[in-house]
């Protein structure tokens, strides 16, 4: 699900995020990256259960394609289980993460 924000898309990850479901995953972050209405993504990974390689790449390629954009690409409410994947790769380094949404962020309508 993705909502809009005047700043900021926000786009919520859900359940397993793995080979079987990566490419449709992958395509709803380049939507959000693509947007002209938002100046970047958050992606809040609060419900994600699981996170395998194949999940892994589409988040470095959505960074990668930010970066490409000048657009800002954040990582929300990483649960620990999933931040371990990411500090085991060194990832961490990468993303931007934050602990929660930021509670100033305008609601589309």
């Amino acid at each position: 699900m993705q909502t809009m924000t005047k700043e900021m898309a926000i786009f919520q990850a859900q359940g397993s995020l793995n080979a079987s479901n990566a490419h449709d995953f992958h395509t709803s972050l380049m939507q959000g990256i693509q947007s002209d209405l938002a100046s970047g993504l958050f992606v809040d990974m609060s419900q994600v259960e699981s996170l395998d390689s194949a999940g892994l790449i589409s988040l470095v390629s959505a960074l990668k394609h930010a970066r490409q954009l000048q657009k800002r690409l954040c990582l929300c409410s990483v649960p620990p289980t999933i931040r371990i994947v990411f500090e085991l790769t060194q990832l961490d380094r990468a993303f931007e993460m934050v602990d929660e949404l930021p509670q100033a962020l305008p609601v589309a309508a």
